[in-house]
């Protein structure tokens, strides 16, 4: 369990959550950018975006989760960010006729 964040909205994580499938349990790593903070106390969560081919999934993990094992920061962003909510990254769904 996290009780803090250190990385921001536009920075790449991999999130190490665990996963129990039966009486085993293992590490799942989902490695994105984040998209969003939002809450705070204990109520904080963050939106993780990754692209898997062309098409974009999107995670979101409460920080006082248990099921996550850790965050790294994979990298910082290059960029400033000047927006709280990356929602400008999300790619829209083309209308299938």
């Amino acid at each position: 369990m996290l009780q803090t964040i250190d990385f921001k909205p536009g920075d790449i994580v991999k999130v190490h959550q665990k996963i129990q499938e039966g009486d085993k349990s293992r590490i799942q790593i989902f490695k994105g950018i984040v998209l969003q903070i939002k809450g705070r106390g204990e109520n904080k969560m963050f939106t993780v975006m990754k692209m898997v081919g062309s098409i974009s999934v999107e995670r979101i993990f409460a920080l006082m989760s248990p099921a996550i094992a850790k965050i790294e920061i994979a990298e910082h962003s290059k960029k400033r960010i000047r927006r709280a909510k990356l929602n400008y990254l999300k790619i829209p769904r083309k209308a299938v006729a």
